[in-house]
């Protein structure tokens, strides 16, 4: 054996490792291919060996190999083996060669269920980790499945490493078996409690990122998270929640009222761009969901555009891109506060990042109004001179056809410019837009009757210019333009001043190298042009130019003839039999001119696009059913069909040719070419002057010249749009002029002149359009079916977890659990409730009643979660039998920090009840009494009314469901801390578990005097225990400024840090606030003394507790114990418990009639365990806590609280 050993020593010893493999790749560049295929061979047979050492080295370089992209599928028995391995350094490997290759269509991945289930047990926390990461890369629906139940145990591990890593594959587990989300998501919630700020934030991606695709599913959550927000200080987690409260603000509008606030003040405090650009996303889209339900929204949306304009003017080019995308979406809601900052969206047109310039472009199509539309235009006009390349061209020339026809053109007041733009954009050269032009051409001329004249008159200089015809194949489709020239022309033809040199400009034989469907328009207008101009002719008695227009017709037509569109052809053949006809009816003087202008006769209403769709299927029609018998799969191939035509009998005889590669086609074309050329009797094409002038040698010599396009685009012939901005600007002081005379002469009918009127500033409803727009209704077939809705991607795999999270969880729905044949000494909870069934399965009757039970609880429960949202979403405070301190800031933070705790605590004192029930426990004889009683008394109960069912029932009801007629508890954790006639303070104390040696004093001050109080400085005299946390370089005499100051009646809060050694004992720390008063009569030094107090109960934590752990905890005996009685209680039983984990940080363990188990934690890590049970009008409270000295101190601050009651 040992000789065996050394032996294998020996061979690895030149066996290649990594580094060799690499190092061999490098060497052998030329046959790399070769050498890999070598090692490949000598990895395989190092898999065959039976040392695992050599196996992880063989498929270390497998992994290596498989980044290179050599498949490596062929090893994945191999990589399992290696997995299996009990080095930590080998099993890595064979993790990290899996989560490369492994997939769903793997067939060995199934034999790793078991090896996964034991890494996720092992104690070591590293084979842990390695297990959890490799699976989330080649997790399916199978694995997802067997392990869902071994992940969620891990959620509870106490390692945070653990815990992190656990909390984070379960979002890829979710996605693979949706059925496990609703038994793990309260575990999943706990977690956004944890103590360790790495769990947690794992928590909020994970639940963020399911929230995401089915956000209505988690608003429950939205006051646990809020309270997240408003304590966390890491930005990433602050990022995540609040894009998850950014998509729950349009399902619950009421949500945007309580975000306002706190995403306004991280707005303010923010140095973080990233952090700043969410909040001001998320402040957005609470707006939209306010737009008519706050009225006071006018400074947060001024607040984000000036934040979004410091964005922009950042020489950052991503900050500047990220702050005109959020100001866009502020434009669609608020477009006035935007127009306010057009000048700084114009200078992003100038520049150099082409991007920046394209979200600017996207910015001015919603600026733009009836006042400003014609300087935007012109500057963009400008820019479309000057601009580099034809894709920012183009994207200019399609945003100012898009900024001038939103909306049914409603910012246009002058056509004519319009028009003069459309006509100066033809200039441009290479661009694809042509078509849109010519399409805001025909749109406008229809639409707008006034028009119509001097739109005609344009179109005729365009069909009139040469630079369009000219070269059309090389500009690119500028000459579509020339579509709607003709169009216009023809059907408007009685506007045009000298049709007949407009017909002979259609007529040109250069007209034949336009593309055919503008060819196709030019002859089927030239048509309605001639019978116009004939039917002129006719009027005017003049048959000699009436006979020589249809001879210019005879004679130019044949070119239409002859070409190679068969739509021309068709046209011009027909159109030229007509015109002959004609000419032979004018020969014998008879009038035609009526009919042949009766053929154009009409208007041609646009058809909708989608009409065809829309048109309703006749009764008795069924377009699935076949016309004609289908032929049966039993008919041989000789009785097919026979071809109708005899020459496709031999086309389908033939024999179809294969193929030829791109190659042989080009031989086949150059010997084409060559047979061509040597043919003596084929007509060679000269070749064009582009073609010409590309092959002359010595282009390339040409010197280059700078040509300044500073000059304006301009079309001879044609007036300029700045033309009409000029005369538009007189139009409108025109306009104004007279409606001022006309409201001067309503004023002295009237008599008294209104105070404002002298303040009048023109709106764009002023201003009134030159012409009018007619909206032309597209027509729609009869009986039209409305339009089709897309569906739904059907393999998206986030359909399958829209979970309802609020039904209570069935038996059904628990996770598989894997078993092993010594299940009795597995110490999980969830694998104890097994044999407890069973038991209990002997009795029928009891099980059915408590089953009853359990589903009224639920439902009960889930109306409570319902309410408990509402009631933290509503407005108005509860009621309270003490007031609340006057400032909006503790009252708000009270009502999240109670509403936030107090679902979590009956969920849980309802969902860890019923686990305690139904598993294996030692309850004491004094419980297993009550449950006798209980079920004694449930069945009378059921004769009395439902309201005494309700009020009987064992169940922690919610105060704010109005079930009790006492007032609640009053809500704020805010107390008086001093007061004077300048400034009221009050404050609260706060703790973290994860700082175990500071809390937080978050100080409310009102300024109620009529002074301005600023230079605010807080000190603190320190203890040996409890010192203020000062800034760097401060003495502890310093005081701490005041980040705020203060106007009249106006209050703000501020934050205080002390480091805390000892919390067993309560403490007083004196203090001075000093500030400087300043009021009309002058200024005034001020002070405020006051003494702060940390109360024991401060530094407790509310921290939910499983109701097994809670007994594990009262059972390890390392915990004092201590108790207290106070008499003169006649408060219910509910109220007071409310009032007790309020007021001392406590949380629901578990609940039955008038006892409860209560549990919470300090900052420093010490355990609190109450049960709290009420006599008749008396209270005892037992309390066991890892310190004697705290606890005694705890209960008798407790005792004062309940002295009150």
């Amino acid at each position: 054996m040992a000789l065996k050993m050394v032996k294998g020593s020996i061979d690895r010893m030149f066996d290649k490792n990594l580094q060799d493999l690499v190092r061999g790749i490098r060497n052998h560049k030329e046959e790399e291919a070769k050498y890999i295929s070598q090692c490949i061979d000598e990895i395989k047979q190092e898999l065959k060996q039976d040392n695992i050492a050599v196996k992880a080295n063989a498929v270390c370089k497998l992994t290596y190999l498989q980044m290179l992209g050599y498949d490596i599928s062929w090893a994945a028995f191999n990589i399992i083996e290696v997995m299996s391995a009990s080095k930590f350094t080998f099993k890595r490997i064979g993790y990290l060669a899996a989560s490369q290759c492994f997939h769903e269509g793997t067939d060995v991945i199934m034999l790793t269920t078991n090896q996964i289930r034991k890494d996720l047990s092992s104690p070591s926390q590293y084979d842990t980790g390695v297990a959890l990461t490799g699976l989330s890369c080649f997790v399916t629906s199978d694995l997802a499945r067997d392990l869902a139940n071994d992940i969620m145990t891990l959620m509870s591990h106490t390692k945070p490493y653990i815990r992190k890593k656990a909390v984070l594959i379960m979002y890829k587990v979710f996605l693979k078996y949706p059925e496990s989300l609703r038994p793990a998501f309260p575990r999943l919630k706990e977690k956004l409690e944890d103590p360790d700020p790495g769990v947690q934030s794992a928590a909020v991606n994970v639940i963020c990122e399911l929230a995401r695709r089915n956000p209505k599913n988690y608003l429950s959550l939205a006051p646990l998270f809020f309270k997240l927000m408003t304590s966390s200080t890491n930005n990433w987690v602050l990022i995540k929640i609040i894009k998850l409260f950014g998509a729950l603000t349009p399902l619950e509008p009421r949500l945007g009222k309580k975000l306002i606030e706190p995403l306004t003040n991280l707005i303010h405090s923010t140095s973080a761009m990233s952090l700043l650009y969410e909040c001001v996303n998320t402040v957005i889209a609470v707006l939209i969901s306010l737009s008519s339900g706050m009225p006071n929204h006018s400074a947060s949306i001024q607040l984000c555009v000036q934040k979004l304009r410091i964005l922009i003017e950042d020489s950052d080019q991503n900050l500047k891109y990220l702050g005109l995308l959020a100001m866009s979406k502020i434009l669609r809601t608020h477009p006035k506060s935007v127009q306010a900052h057009k000048d700084l969206v114009l200078q992003c047109l100038d520049d150099k990042d082409e991007s920046i310039r394209l979200r600017a472009l996207d910015l001015l199509y919603g600026m733009v109004s009836k006042k400003n539309l014609m300087e935007i235009v012109k500057k963009l006009m400008t820019h479309v001179d000057k601009a580099e390349g034809t894709t920012y061209r183009d994207e200019l020339l399609t945003k100012i056809i898009d900024i001038c026809s939103q909306s049914n053109y409603q910012h246009i007041t002058n056509f004519e410019w319009y028009i003069s733009i459309l006509v100066e954009l033809t200039r441009l050269e290479g661009t694809r837009h042509g078509h849109l032009i010519a399409a805001q051409m025909l749109d406008v001329a229809i639409r707008v009757k006034a028009i119509r004249r001097f739109a005609v008159s344009q179109m005729s200089v365009l069909l009139d210019s040469a630079h369009l015809v000219a070269s059309s194949t090389q500009r690119n489709g500028i000459c579509e333009v020339l579509y709607a020239a003709a169009w216009i022309c023809g059907e408007f033809s009685e506007h045009l001043q000298e049709p007949h040199q407009t017909l002979e400009a259609m007529l040109r034989p250069k007209v034949t190298t336009l593309p055919g469907h503008i060819q196709a328009v030019y002859v089927q207008n030239v048509v309605k042009l001639y019978a116009s101009i004939l039917q002129q002719k006719e009027q005017d008695s003049d048959a000699e130019a009436a006979q020589e227009l249809t001879q210019l017709m005879v004679e130019r037509l044949p070119q239409f003839v002859q070409s190679a569109d068969l739509e021309v052809q068709e046209r011009a053949s027909c159109i030229l039999q007509l015109v002959k006809h004609i000419q032979k009816l004018q020969a014998k003087d008879v009038p035609v001119a009526e009919e042949v202008s009766a053929l154009f006769a009409g208007e041609l209403n646009p058809v909708a696009p989608k009409a065809q769709k829309k048109v309703p299927v006749p009764e008795g029609l069924d377009l699935d059913a076949w016309i004609n018998e289908p032929p049966s799969d039993s008919e041989s191939e000789d009785e097919m069909p026979k071809a109708i035509f005899h020459d496709e009998e031999q086309r389908h005889a033939k024999q179809q040719p294969p193929k030829a590669d791109e190659e042989e086609l080009a031989r086949r074309r150059e010997a084409r070419k060559q047979e061509q050329a040597n043919n003596p009797f084929y007509i060679k094409s000269s070749p064009s002057p582009q073609k010409r002038y590309q092959d002359a040698p010595g282009v390339e010599h040409i010197p280059v010249v700078q040509i300044d396009l500073s000059v304006p685009l301009k079309v001879p012939g044609l007036p300029t749009s700045e033309q009409y901005v000029k005369l538009e600007e007189e139009r409108r002081h025109r306009q104004r002029l007279e409606k001022d005379r006309r409201k001067k002469k309503r004023k002295e009918k009237k008599g008294k002149p209104r105070r404002h009127s002298s303040l009048h500033t023109e709106s764009d409803e002023d201003i009134a359009p030159a012409q009018q727009v007619d909206i032309v209704t597209e027509e729609m077939p009869e009986n039209a079916l409305p339009s089709d809705e897309d569906d739904k991607d059907p393999n998206d795999p986030y359909r399958a977890l829209d979970i309802d999270l609020d039904k209570p969880l069935a038996d059904s729905e628990k996770l598989p659990i894997q078993k092993h044949r010594n299940a009795e000494t597995s110490k999980s909870p969830e694998k104890e409730d097994v044999p407890v069934i069973e038991k209990k399965s002997k009795k029928p009757r009891k099980k059915e009643k408590k089953h009853k039970e359990r589903n009224r609880e639920r439902r009960k429960e889930k109306e409570r979660k319902s309410e408990d949202l509402d009631f933290w979403l509503s407005t108005t405070p509860p009621p309270a039998t003490t007031p609340a301190p006057s400032t909006e800031e503790p009252r708000v933070n009270t009502v999240i920090e109670e509403e936030c705790e107090e679902p979590q605590r009956q969920e849980q004192d309802d969902d860890e009840g019923e686990e305690e029930r139904d598993s294996e426990k030692k309850p004491s004889k004094h419980k297993k009494k009550k449950h006798k009683k209980e079920k004694e008394e449930k069945p009378k109960d059921k004769k009395k009314s439902k309201k005494k069912l309700t009020a009987n029932d064992g169940v922690a009801e919610p105060l704010e469901n109005g079930a009790l007629d006492e007032p609640l508890p009053p809500m704020s954790s805010y107390s008086l801390l001093a007061e004077n006639s300048y400034v009221k303070m009050t404050y609260d104390v706060q703790g973290s578990l994860q700082k175990d040696s500071q809390v937080t004093v978050f100080i409310v001050l009102e300024n109620q005097s009529s002074s301005f109080l600023k230079s605010m400085e807080l000190n603190v005299l320190d203890s040996l225990n409890t010192k203020l946390a000062r800034p760097e370089g401060s003495s502890v005499h310093d005081g701490v400024p005041v980040p705020f100051h203060l106007p009249p009646g106006i209050s703000n809060e501020a934050q205080f840090v002390f480091t805390i050694q000892s919390i067993i004992m309560a403490q007083k720390l004196k203090g001075t606030l000093s500030f400087i008063a300043k009021n009309d009569e002058g200024s005034t030094h001020e002070k405020l003394d006051f003494k702060l107090h940390f109360s024991c109960t401060s530094y407790l934590i509310t921290t939910p507790c499983y109701s097994d752990a809670f007994a594990k905890l009262l059972e390890s005996g390392d915990l004092s114990m201590s108790s207290i009685k106070v008499d003169g209680i006649n408060m219910s039983f509910q109220n007071l418990l409310t009032k007790i984990c309020f007021h001392h940080h406590f949380s629901v363990v578990e609940r039955v009639d008038s006892c409860a188990s209560l549990y919470s934690r300090s900052i420093q890590g010490h355990h609190v365990c109450l049960l709290v049970k009420k006599g008749e009008k008396s209270v005892s409270v037992d309390g066991k806590c890892s310190d004697a000295t705290l606890l005694s101190n705890l209960l008798e601050e407790m005792k004062a609280t309940l002295a009150k009651c």
